[in-house]
């Protein structure tokens, strides 16, 4: 959210990596328990083609939240004209050189940086039968190739361009990230595992999250000459556009520290909240694109009610942590598709027989009343959105074309139009 005051008690502000890192290793890590069967089963041609199913999801939905988020920064400027939302996203190439800007973002040349998350992650996924393909040569040549080629991308500066005017790369350089992606399926397919019960492993890990602290929280860097020091010495190795090797080993250590939690306490993950986020990681793409415009609107609402209220900032960040609960909740729902299996009266659906009239049974109408008005405005909403300043006068070729000289003011002039015309203009009204 853009200079949201709760960002800056985000753990990404205490720690060397963020939710970036989280969102690839846990999509590579869900990957391999989706896909990787799917590879075992039904063979490589197949799962392939349920692969670039996901990819046009993917590729659809990151043009989908482009052309909305663009729509938003259009209706804040109107709300809160005196904040360029157009230019705090830095979408401006697209409204100045729209033609070839639309032809950049359909080819994946044009990046913006609040919209690099999900081009990368549709990389990963196309380069994911290569991967499989590559471990049923042997595991270790998967890996080694991925390695490989994170390696490569560091030494001879392998990008992708986002930007076609200014030449600016792809902020998550997929050839780095990669390394994390798969890794996460190199766990989820079970390549590699960790025990549980070694404690030298989870004092090592939960000392490297502790001491990394201070190297990530600004306020202390910026201020304690020594950690600022060793953060500038380590800044290649915590590189978040080229992932330097520190936040993939700090990402690493995290994830070992919250399998150990999760497996002393289980029953925890029982109770409703976490089911609740459960639900909303088991819909994870519609929820990131929620996310995505939730956090701009709420930044929006911030500019017209100010960030220097506490309950309104309070107000628009848990409104929109309960809005994304919520349609985790409702998508959960709609995956079940409840019109397929229920009566009117809420009642399982009986076995249908061919003799039976469309109308057989008892309608309970009264038990409908509730959705009148939902559909009333369904069916008025065409009509409320036309812009009425699109259409022409009815009989305005009676209008005649008058040039004004700038030095003269323009005064109001009476026209009286014949009875013969007026009825004309009167009926054709009628008409439409």
């Amino acid at each position: 959210m853009p200079d949201n005051p709760w960002f800056w008690y985000t753990p990404s502000r205490f720690s060397l990596c963020d939710a970036a890192d989280v969102f690839v290793f846990l999509s590579g890590f869900a990957s391999a328990l989706a896909y990787g069967r799917c590879f075992e089963r039904a063979g490589l041609w197949l799962g392939s083609i349920r692969i670039l199913h996901r990819c046009v999801q993917i590729y659809s939905a990151h043009l989908a939240s482009f052309v909305l988020l663009a729509l938003i920064c259009v209706i804040g400027n109107r709300w809160v004209p005196e904040m360029n939302d157009i230019q705090r996203l830095n979408i401006v190439y697209f409204f100045e050189s729209t033609e070839q800007a639309l032809y950049d973002l359909f080819t994946l040349a044009y990046v913006p940086n609040y919209f690099d998350i999900l081009p990368m992650y549709l990389v990963m996924m196309a380069w994911l039968p290569i991967f499989w393909a590559l471990s049923r040569l042997h595991i270790a040549v998967a890996l080694g190739c991925s390695l490989g080629l994170y390696w490569a991308s560091w030494q001879y500066g392998w990008e992708l361009t986002a930007n076609p005017s200014t030449g600016r790369p792809w902020y998550f350089n997929p050839m780095n990230w990669q390394l994390m992606f798969f890794t996460g399926f190199a766990f989820g397919a079970g390549w590699l595992s960790v025990g549980v019960r070694h404690r030298w492993l989870a004092s090592l890990c939960l000392s490297l999250v502790l001491l990394s602290i201070p190297l990530g929280h600004e306020a202390t860097y910026t201020k304690v000459l020594f950690w600022g020091e060793l953060r500038a010495k380590l800044e290649p190795w915590l590189n978040k556009s080229h992932l330097g090797l520190l936040r993939w080993v700090h990402l690493l250590a995290l994830a070992y520290l919250m399998h150990r939690l999760c497996n002393w306490r289980p029953q925890w993950l029982s109770t409703a909240l976490p089911l609740a986020i459960a639900t909303m990681g088991q819909q994870s793409l519609p929820i990131f694109l929620t996310s995505m415009v939730l956090s701009y609107a709420g930044g929006i609402v911030l500019d017209q009610f100010g960030r220097e209220t506490p309950m309104a900032v309070a107000l628009v960040n848990l409104g929109g942590m309960a809005l994304l609960l919520l349609i985790g909740q409702v998508m959960a729902w709609l995956d079940t598709k409840p019109w397929k299996y229920l009566t009117s009266e809420g009642l399982p659906q009986r076995e249908f027989h061919g003799d039976s009239g469309p109308f057989e049974g008892r309608y309970r109408w009264a038990g409908q009343v509730l959705a009148l008005p939902f559909l009333i405005g369904l069916a008025v909403l065409p009509a409320l959105l036309i812009n009425r300043q699109h259409l022409g006068p009815v009989g305005s070729d009676l209008v005649a074309q008058t040039t004004i000289p700038k030095d003269q003011s323009i005064q109001p002039v009476e026209v009286l139009v014949p009875e013969t015309e007026a009825d004309k203009l009167i009926d054709s009204r009628q008409k439409l």
